[in-house]
């Protein structure tokens, strides 16, 4: 799926909700914890569950990796049981040399074929030029994060005077167009949202935060949304941990659709 069929998604469906399928091993519901393919068994459940609710799913791929080669078999299969009318991330927060990178692309653009991926802009141009060869790929680039750790670096000011975070944001958009490029921007940052729509008015913006980390639908979707949508608001743990019992996926459900029904409105 391709940015503009992300677009026709969110308007049809009148949602720009992402379920994060974040799936810690450690916090499956007990009945599944002892099944050989246990967080195969609770992704599905939980895509069934919210897949009318949602336009996307966004794989951490950290969790999957840590299992070793079952983890890649799992995030392989899941990835492959979400239906192709969704919007498919890795969130792999990649980047590195441009040899490297194109590995990095090819993994998850090719043998895995998610629609998009995050990166990090740390190291240039060249870092993520790999990725934006890909036609019908998106790049998503961390811009402004919901982490306490934005403080350290995207939020101090260079000698210019403005923060970190506008000259990425400034700079990588000119690699690319919104039609391949996306930004991470946090939820518990709504703030900044208007100014950042200033400097990216067309860009896709993929929020997390909210839900778990406490950011305010009301306001990104506020100050966030445009005329394409605009905005994917990511929720993992708040969906998909909505019950640690064998009524998990019910009440994920219950979950996204409220998301889903909050988010009519605004749109």
């Amino acid at each position: 799926m391709n940015k503009h069929a992300l677009v026709a998604a969110i308007k049809e469906k009148k949602s720009y909700l992402c379920v994060g399928l974040d799936t810690d091993i450690t916090r499956l519901p007990k009945h599944l914890q002892s099944s050989p393919n246990a967080v195969v068994k609770f992704n599905k459940a939980i895509i069934d569950a919210t897949k009318d609710a949602c336009v996307s799913y966004k794989i951490n791929t950290a969790f999957y990796e840590a299992q070793g080669l079952k983890g890649w078999e799992a995030m392989q299969e899941t990835l492959h049981y979400i239906p192709r009318t969704h919007f498919t991330i890795a969130d792999a927060k990649r980047g590195d040399i441009g040899n490297t990178s194109a590995q990095y692309a090819k993994t998850f653009f090719e043998t895995l074929p998610f629609d998009a991926i995050t990166v990090a802009p740390y190291m240039g141009e060249d870092s993520i030029r790999p990725f934006l060869e890909y036609e019908n790929k998106v790049t998503i680039v961390l811009g402004l994060t919901s982490n306490k750790g934005a403080e350290n670096f995207e939020l101090q000011k260079l000698y210019g005077g403005k923060p970190l975070y506008e000259e990425i944001l400034t700079t990588v958009a000119s690699w690319g167009t919104p039609d391949n490029l996306m930004f991470v921007v946090g939820a518990t940052q709504a703030k900044s949202f208007l100014h950042i729509r200033q400097i990216i008015p067309d860009h896709f913006l993929l929020v997390p935060g909210i839900g778990a980390q406490g950011g305010s639908l009301k306001e990104v979707s506020h100050f966030g949304l445009n005329s394409d949508g605009g905005l994917l608001v990511n929720a993992s743990r708040a969906i998909i941990y909505a019950s640690s019992g064998e009524d998990f996926a019910d009440a994920a459900q219950k979950i996204a659709l409220n998301y889903h029904e909050e988010m009519r409105p605004f749109l």
